[in-house]
């Protein structure tokens, strides 16, 4: 049995250490770049211009879909005024199937009913499918795709039928201007030097962590296994009262659950108000 036991040992430490090497191997080996054959839907970087209280954003994606698959391409820039800036929105997207994982990302509400949200990716090349483990050894470029509401959040509602929750994030006006600026900053840093996405280290919830700490340092914890697998991360977001408390956990779930107003209102010029049930 002690055989057994230090065999299986050897082997697993074995193992580690390959892992650990090509790691640092592939990563020695190889450069990320913005010059490859990307997919239709992440074929272009946005990035911003920044004056005083205005941010230009050009390359905003806005397709519209007939299918996961089939889409017209679409994008636009626009002004937005930092002094507008009314409230940051918190998206999460449990994936079917995969326990423990989702996709989150982060929109912003602007006066007038302006909406505009910032999903951190992989930079998919054509062709190529994501594969967590794949995701360990510099397979895929990260890119921050800044897009209409209509785009990233009615192709994930209505066309790939994932569950989405859209939760009002709690904060000051202050930080939430900090907290946009220092999102499109990197998209903007990401256009000139490309990055790596790594499934550990560099991912949509990492980065959003990042963010966030960024701004008020150690607000959010890093050794808390949420940020790995997000699929319950609204409910560390909840715990830390970075979004809203003022209903149980189970009853806000329910409430910003927006699939059903999503296809409700899919043609709906106010997408954005409509899916949070405010009209």
């Amino acid at each position: 049995m002690r055989l057994i036991t230090k065999i299986l040992l050897r082997t697993l430490i074995c193992i580690s250490v390959i892992i650990v090497l090509t790691i640092l191997i592939t990563r020695l080996v190889t450069s990320p770049a913005n010059d490859r054959t990307w997919n239709t839907d992440q074929e272009v970087l946005p990035y911003a211009d920044i004056s005083g209280d205005r941010v230009s954003i050009f390359n905003i994606r806005n397709f519209s879909y007939a299918s996961t698959t089939s889409y017209t391409p679409a994008y636009y820039h626009h002004t937005y005024d930092l002094q507008k800036l009314k409230r940051v929105w918190y998206v999460v997207e449990p994936f079917s199937g995969i326990p423990g994982s989702a996709h989150t990302f982060v929109s912003f509400e602007f006066e007038g009913d302006v909406f505009v949200a910032i999903s951190v990716e992989i930079r998919k090349e054509r062709g190529e499918d994501y594969h967590p483990i794949k995701g360990l050894f510099n397979q895929y470029e990260l890119m921050y795709v800044i897009a209409d509401e209509r785009d990233v959040v009615k192709l994930r509602s209505n066309y790939r039928k994932d569950q989405v929750y859209v939760y009002p994030a709690s904060t000051t006006p202050e930080k939430a201007r900090a907290l946009f600026l220092d999102m499109v900053t990197r998209a903007t840093h990401l256009k000139e030097y490309p990055e790596f996405y790594n499934t550990l280290t560099n991912t949509c919830t990492t980065n959003i962590v990042e963010h966030i700490n960024n701004i008020t340092p150690s607000r959010i914890p890093w050794y808390d296994f949420r940020i790995l697998f997000p699929e319950n991360s609204d409910q560390l977001a909840y715990e830390q009262d970075l979004i809203d408390t003022a209903l149980s956990f189970e009853d806000m779930r329910t409430r910003y659950h927006i699939n059903d107003r999503a296809m409700k209102y899919a043609d709906a010029l106010d997408f954005s108000v409509r899916i949070r049930g405010e009209r």
